[in-house]
């Protein structure tokens, strides 16, 4: 009897001791066993790069600026009567826009007789090329015999909102219901060096497309030039 007793109490015991054991014991965890959080990979969205100026169809913001003649000029002043205007970005001093100075009064025959009248905008900062200052630009334009207006971006605000980088640069612009359309983009034909070696006026033959409603090819081309001059900082 007593030696069940003692048997039972002794079983008694070891129960709770492993019962007490393995309550307070703590659980053992391996570091690959910790639990991780999946990461939800991270997609950069990629940002549409800002354009650079005015892309083809494009409507133009007009302007006022001012011309050897004291005028300001802006796209409204070219009358209701046009179908649209070329806008050259050109100067006195850099080469290539020299190279083109008659070229571009030849083309202003053809370019009024289409109905896209030039305007000649000088896009440099006077401090770097003081020789395109504004009574440089009169005096160029009666040697030359401009037939067109030669107006000054002097703030240098309507260049960049083109996008243009050169001189000589052009713009053909379309006259919409919206109002004036980029319609080319790109140099006035593809032989800088020599006006007669040219074989493709680019200017002249989007005039031919827009004249008969086609489109125009090319509508954007390179244009070779100098770097318009820009104060850094």
């Amino acid at each position: 009897m007593n030696g069940n007793l003692l048997s039972l109490l002794f079983l008694a015991l070891c129960f709770a001791t492993i019962f007490t054991s393995c309550g307070n014991a703590d659980i053992a965890t391996t570091p690959d066993e910790v639990p991780t959080e999946t990461a939800t990979p991270v997609v950069e969205k990629k940002e549409t790069p800002a354009k650079e100026g005015y892309q083809i169809g494009d409507v133009v913001e007009d302007f006022s600026l001012e011309n050897v003649d004291g005028k300001m000029v802006s796209l409204a002043s070219l009358g209701a009567d046009v179908k649209g205007a070329t806008v050259v970005f050109t100067c006195n001093t850099c080469p290539y826009a020299v190279m083109y100075e008659d070229r571009l009064v030849e083309l202003s025959k053809k370019a009024q007789a289409a109905g896209y009248p030039i305007v000649a905008i000088m896009p440099n900062d006077l401090t770097i090329k003081p020789n395109d200052s504004l009574e440089k630009m009169k005096e160029r334009s009666d040697e030359k015999g401009f037939d067109f207006p030669y107006v000054i971006d002097a703030d240098q605000s309507i260049f960049p909102k083109f996008g243009a980088t050169k001189t000589p640069e052009v713009y053909v612009l379309n006259k919409t219901d919206k109002g004036f359309v980029v319609a080319y983009h790109g140099a006035i034909d593809d032989n800088h060096e020599e006006a007669e070696a040219v074989q493709v006026k680019y200017v002249e033959k989007a005039y031919d497309a827009l004249g008969k409603g086609e489109a125009i090819d090319p509508a954007t081309t390179k244009a070779i030039g100098c770097s318009i001059k820009v104060q850094k900082g």
